[in-house]
Order: C-alpha cells, then sequence, then structure tokens
C-alpha cells in the first residue's frame, strides 16, 4: 500500500496548487469524515459538480485513492468507497508501529529548516478547532502534521507507505476522536506538540517514543 511515485514532491504530479491534488485531498477527507460513506458510488461527473472541478481530475484522484486501497473499482459497479474493514485497518496499524517511529526519528535526524515551519504550524488553531467540534478542521491538521513528519524524513518512498497508512488508520482515528472529550483531543494535541518539539531539538530517540504513543492501539484494544 503506497501513494503513486511523485506524490509526495512538493513540484511533483501532485504538487499541492494542481486541481487534482484539490480533488484528491477534498475526496478523501470526506471519505475519512464518513460524508462519503463506505459502499457508496461514486460518479464522476457528480464529485466534479461536488468540488468544483473537472472530470478529469476526479478520474486522476479517485485513481490515487483506488491504489492507497480507499476506493475500490468493480465491474458493472462502478468506484466505490472502500468499506470499513477492520482487519485491513488492524493491520495498517501494525506496520505504523513499525515505521512510523523510525519515519519520526529520521524526520529529527534530516529535517531542514523549511520542514520546522510547517511541523511546528501544523496545530495553529487547534484549541478553537476543538472547542467548535470542528471535526474537519482537526483532520487537516493531523494530516498536515503527519505529512510534514513523513517529508523531514528526506525519503520520498518512505514517505509515500506511511501516508497512505496513515489515510487508512485514520477512518479509524477519527470515529474515536468523535468520541472523545475536548479534554482528550487537547491532549492528543500536546503529545502532537511533543512530538514536534522533539524534531525541532533532533533527538530521534524521543521523537520515535512519542510517535509510538501518537499511534496508539488498534481497532481490537479498543473493542476489549
Amino acid at each position: 500500500m503506497k501513494g503513486p511515485l511523485n506524490s509526495v514532491e512538493p513540484h511533483g504530479d501532485w504538487a499541492p496548487g494542481l486541481q487534482k491534488a484539490r480533488l484528491y485531498e477534498l475526496i478523501l477527507q470526506d471519505i475519512i469524515l464518513g460524508e462519503l460513506p463506505p459502499m457508496q458510488v461514486l460518479e464522476e461527473k457528480a464529485l466534479a459538480a461536488r468540488y468544483a472541478g473537472g472530470v478529469a481530475g476526479v478520474r486522476e484522484a479517485l485513481g490515487r485513492l483506488a491504489i492507497e486501497g480507499l476506493v475500490v473499482r468493480r465491474p458493472r459497479v462502478g468506484t466505490i468507497v472502500a468499506p470499513m474493514d477492520v482487519t485491513e485497518i488492524e493491520h495498517a496499524f501494525e506496520v505504523r508501529r513499525m515505521l512510523e517511529g523510525r519515519t519520526a526519528a529520521l524526520a529529527a535526524r534530516n529535517r531542514r529548516p523549511a520542514d520546522l515551519v510547517a511541523i511546528t504550524a501544523a496545530f495553529e488553531g487547534a484549541e478553537a478547532a476543538i472547542k467548535a467540534g470542528d471535526f474537519r478542521a482537526m483532520l487537516a491538521m493531523d494530516h498536515a502534521f503527519h505529512r510534514a513528519v513523513a517529508f523531514a524524513a528526506q525519503n520520498p518512498t518512505l514517505a509515500r507507505f506511511v501516508i497512505a497508512l496513515q489515510n487508512v488508520a485514520t477512518r479509524f482515528w477519527i470515529w474515536q476522536m468523535e468520541k472523545q472529550t475536548p479534554e482528550e483531543q487537547m491532549a492528543d494535541v500536546v503529545l502532537h506538540r511533543a512530538l514536534a518539539q522533539a524534531i525541532v531539538e533532533r533527538d530521534p530517540a524521543a521523537a520515535e517514543a512519542i510517535c509510538a504513543q501518537l499511534i496508539g492501539e488498534p481497532p481490537s484494544a479498543q473493542r476489549a
């Protein structure tokens, strides 16, 4: 499970300013938030109208989401939102535990000044978003943070795997977050900011340990 080539390059085929990248982010957010629920058929023209984009851009965005396992293309049905497969999410958590801690450690070792700007700014406004119950804003902050950390490792191949895994696991995370109190949500933000500080201080051991805390428990542990 990984993103397409150049999907993590700032000036590559999926650079943030491109229409298909914007459409990808919007569709991804709505899948994670449940606005596009599991098994829903995704009709390209309807999505283009919904997100004020072109059909070609939607088609490319859906192609990337298919590579990442978030949508499924079925004969005679079309493209649908992937079901919430607890086993797959469980596996994604296991791989995240193996990869993301090392990614955070590499970020602490290899980060550049521009990386630090993105990492430390990611959760600006978190307090207001939590107070407002704005899960979409919190999701955007979480994605921005973890992508910035992945980029800071200076290993695009690793970043592609890590980001794709995060997107799968975040479908469970957002469901979990909706059940948390504002105080619990704020504690999660504080932990993200502690990871940012470890990266700023070039402390790979601390970054790896904090990242393990952030990944948390898989769905099976939550059900126990």
